[in-house]
């Protein structure tokens, strides 16, 4: 490989998300040349749930969001049923607020331009290797150096797979082959709640999110394509809507994506901070399964974690093994237990029968409700 004449940067982040493009903007804020990597172009849509709960709101004003401006929805209620209607509502304590990906993450990419971030679209990276207490990074195109890389690539991807990433190796269960689907749908839904639909063997969320328009989106098994002949449509018609509240969302909503945005092969099992010395932020860090939006959460508070001991680093102030050592201890103090309490949760979630007994035995305890809510929820940061 002819390395001779390559672009050196201070860090380099893979991946243009939530995590990827906050990080980027903050280091760059901090006087460092950052590159970040993005394979699509902005703006675009992404299976997400599309809701932030308020514990990110005033680090995303002070990233330059202008959130205040832009009317967005507040959510203040949980709703959750089980596959045959049986339903608890809740406040939320904290609660949240609604955007689509395709407004928030273009709107960070613009701030990120504007403080300098080298931001390059499409382009895929196809290797990341360290040498001699340096990265190269290689794109189909180019290759660059970096003293930092990140890895903000999402749920699964090729470099994942390339460096045979534990959570990738793993057989098939109940935690690592989740398929996402997500529609923008105008529809009659109250503007203040977020709710959770179970049904077989999965669940799906519904906020709103700007333009007065909701975000529909759910996780389920591949197993239930695959019993559905690999068709979406079929799957929805034939276990989706036996619940009664989807069967009315369904029905009676008007569909604003041609067809819906999906992702296969999404895992919940637990990921390594750390891989070829790559810091991981994001979804690529680790996931909580998807309860009130924390996802995005630990994405963007992941960030500001690994960007105080970049620095760190970067100043000379600590070595590389302690910056590792260091962003993986704070990660884990912060989401384990998000991220432990969302795996218990979860076994009640897709099953008729357990999420009939946990919403009954949850009906009468409004306090105890609201405690489970916050074992998913951090504090504003």
């Amino acid at each position: 490989m002819n390395r001779e004449n390559t672009i050196t940067y201070d860090v380099c982040i893979v991946g243009g998300g939530l995590a990827g493009l906050a990080l980027s903007i903050q280091l760059a804020n901090a006087g460092y040349e950052v590159a970040l990597f993005e394979k699509e172009k902005y703006p675009f849509h992404k299976v997400c749930g599309e809701y932030i709960s308020f514990e990110n709101w005033n680090f995303l004003e002070e990233l330059g969001l202008p959130l205040s401006d832009w009317n967005l929805p507040v959510i203040k209620r949980l709703k959750i049923s089980s596959p045959n209607g049986n339903y608890l509502e809740s406040d939320l304590a904290l609660g949240g607020f609604g955007i689509s990906r395709y407004k928030i993450d273009a709107a960070l990419a613009d701030i990120a331009r504007s403080v300098g971030v080298h931001l390059f679209e499409e382009h895929k990276v196809t290797d990341i290797m360290f040498e001699k207490n340096n990265f190269h990074i290689c794109t189909s195109a180019v290759t660059f150096n970096a003293k930092v890389v990140c890895g903000s690539f999402g749920k699964r991807s090729n470099l994942d797979v390339r460096w045979k990433r534990n959570f990738t190796r793993k057989k098939n269960n109940k935690l690592n082959n989740y398929i996402g689907v997500k529609y923008h749908i105008k529809t009659k839904f109250s503007p203040d709640l977020i709710a959770l639909h179970n049904f077989q063997n999965g669940y799906c969320g519904i906020s709103q999110i700007e333009a007065n328009k909701y975000c529909l989106c759910y996780l389920t098994t591949a197993e239930n394509l695959r019993i559905s002949n690999n068709s979406i449509a079929e799957m929805e018609k034939n276990i989706l809507r036996r619940n009664p509240f989807l069967e009315t969302i369904f029905s009676s909503s008007t569909f604003l994506f041609k067809q819906p945005v999906t992702i296969s092969q999404i895992s919940f099992e637990r990921k390594q901070k750390v891989e070829n010395h790559v810091l991981m932020i994001g979804d690529a860090a680790g996931m909580i399964t998807p309860l009130c939006g924390n996802g995005m959460s630990m994405a963007l508070h992941g960030s500001k974690i690994a960007c105080k001991y970049i620095i760190a680093f970067l100043k000379n102030e600590i070595i590389r093994a302690e910056m590792e050592q260091q962003y993986t201890d704070e990660w884990n103090k912060c989401f384990s237990k998000r991220v432990f309490a969302g795996r218990i949760i979860q076994r009640f979630f897709g099953s008729e029968f357990l999420s009939n007994i946990l919403i009954r035995i949850l009906r009468p305890f409004p306090k105890f409700i609201s405690y489970l809510i916050r074992l998913t929820h951090g504090t504003p940061y």
